[in-house]
């Protein structure tokens, strides 16, 4: 395997990528970077800074003084915001409505995409977001695109809440999906569209080791 081989995995809110990309990685033996958690880590700066994250000035103003590390251990992605570790908090729900707040903003996909091109381009990567393979890794020779509809998206955030021990509305979880889909879609800069060339997976009725055999056959096929 090359070093500079990439695979792209894009897809909505809720659609699986981080567990699939994760479990993708493992399975290949590269590192998986979940750029949706760079954004949630700006999100939760700006909460933190008392800055609203609609506030895109105030927010591209906190870039400058934000040390955002991302680490491996044990196979696992610890994101460190000013040299505290935030892997947890930046999982709340107020930190995921920040982040897609805040990555409509050019100088905080900026930022953050100068990082992941960095990381992608000293290993092999699994990357997931929302424009990795239209806009990060361009140029990976494998993308892939989930999908699967917005309350069977929800019902698996939910059961991550509740594992967690965290309150659980899931008529407000398909809500908040639902919002998140319509930003992430209509935003100006770089906004959550399918690659041309990227494979699309439904995986509503599909189970998590049945994506992640997919996508391993299809590269598979093509390597």
């Amino acid at each position: 395997m090359s070093k500079s081989f990439q695979i792209a995995i894009d897809g909505p809110a809720g659609a699986g990528k981080s567990t699939v990309a994760r479990a993708v990685a493992r399975q290949l033996g590269i590192t998986h970077l979940d750029t949706g958690a760079m954004y949630r880590a700006v999100g939760l700066k700006a909460l933190r800074s008392g800055v609203d994250p609609e506030d895109e000035a105030g927010v591209s103003a906190l870039l400058a003084d934000t040390q955002l590390e991302i680490l491996l251990q044990d196979g696992e992605q610890l994101v460190y915001l000013d040299a505290q570790d935030v892997s947890r908090e930046i999982r709340s729900p107020a930190a995921a409505a920040a982040a897609s707040a805040v990555s409509r903003y050019a100088a905080v996909r900026h930022f953050l995409v100068d990082k992941q091109r960095r990381i992608a381009g000293a290993t092999d990567v699994v990357m997931d977001g929302r424009d990795i393979g239209t806009n990060v890794l361009p140029a990976a020779p494998h993308k892939f695109f989930l999908t699967a509809s917005a309350r069977v998206r929800a019902q698996r955030r939910a059961l991550e809440m509740e594992q967690k021990g965290q309150p659980v509305d899931l008529d407000a979880l398909t809500r908040d999906i639902l919002r998140r889909d319509e930003q992430d879609s209509t935003r100006a800069l770089n906004p959550l569209c399918k690659a041309p060339d990227a494979i699309e997976i439904d995986t509503t009725g599909m189970t998590q080791q049945q994506v992640v055999q997919t996508i391993l056959d299809r590269i598979g096929t093509k390597a």
